[in-house]
């Protein structure tokens, strides 16, 4: 199995528009992505993206009676069907934050100047934090990972929990607001990672790319924006604010 690569949806949205000479919008992305998960979701490894020729042809024989089968649910909550750009904004047009390219350019370690913590919080691997967090653009732990860690065991349900940066141990998402934590679980059980709304995000310290990739300020790679009906949902990868706090921050 292979690991989910943001940039594989990129590479093969031209041709998801022509899925079976269909014209019909919600068909034609659906049936694209229901593929797409289909072949490379649940990976346990952190490994190279499907090459994209095998993956447009297991596009081109997808079927609709494809879509409705329970990958179709699962691609609804991964990708949405309205169509948003990963540079869409909340209704107040202020977020996301948009940073430059610089703030990801190699520094001592990666992207960041020194590794992950040794001691992250909720169970979550060293070695997986450290390359998805400071040797990655694109990747992201396997869905539902952070189902696997003692996350759900010892978060404390009835207050905001703080996520942060498992590098710099700076504040970066602070959860729930505006909502319970079932909801805050609902969604993010059903997309496969923590996901994130504008008014959790500790803006001081994290930036959308133009790409969608969300980073912190200190080149950390978190995950990506990738908006549904609602506005925007930062799709982020738990290894990556596993850290305790910093007290200079």
């Amino acid at each position: 199995s292979q690991p989910f690569d943001y940039e594989s949806v990129k590479r093969v949205s031209p041709f998801a528009k022509t899925v079976g000479g269909r014209k019909h919008f919600m068909f034609k992305r659906a049936a694209a992505a229901t593929a797409l998960l289909v072949t490379i979701g649940g990976a346990s490894a952190f490994s190279a993206p499907l090459p994209l020729a095998r993956l447009t042809s297991r596009i081109a024989k997808t079927t609709a009676g494809t879509i409705f089968r329970s990958p179709f649910t699962r691609t609804v909550c991964l990708f949405g069907l309205g169509g948003e750009s990963s540079k869409a904004s909340s209704e107040k047009g202020m977020y996301p934050i948009v940073g430059g390219e610089d703030i990801m350019r190699q520094k001592a370690h990666g992207t960041s100047e020194k590794p992950v913590m040794k001691n992250l919080r909720w169970g979550c691997d060293y070695e997986t934090a450290d390359r998805i967090c400071n040797f990655n653009r694109h990747y992201a732990e396997f869905a539902g990972y952070w189902t696997t860690t003692k996350f759900l065991q010892e978060v404390d349900k009835e207050k905001e929990t703080t996520y942060y940066d498992s590098v710099t141990g700076k504040p970066l998402f602070i959860a729930p607001r505006g909502r319970t934590f079932e909801e805050f679980k609902a969604e993010s059980i059903s997309h496969g990672w923590p996901s994130f709304r504008d008014e959790e995000v500790v803006w001081e310290n994290v930036r959308c790319l133009n790409n969608g990739e969300a980073v912190s300020v200190d080149g950390t790679h978190l995950g990506h924006n990738l908006p549904d009906r609602k506005g925007n949902r930062y799709c982020i990868n738990l290894v990556s604010v596993a850290g305790n706090p910093n007290p200079e921050h």
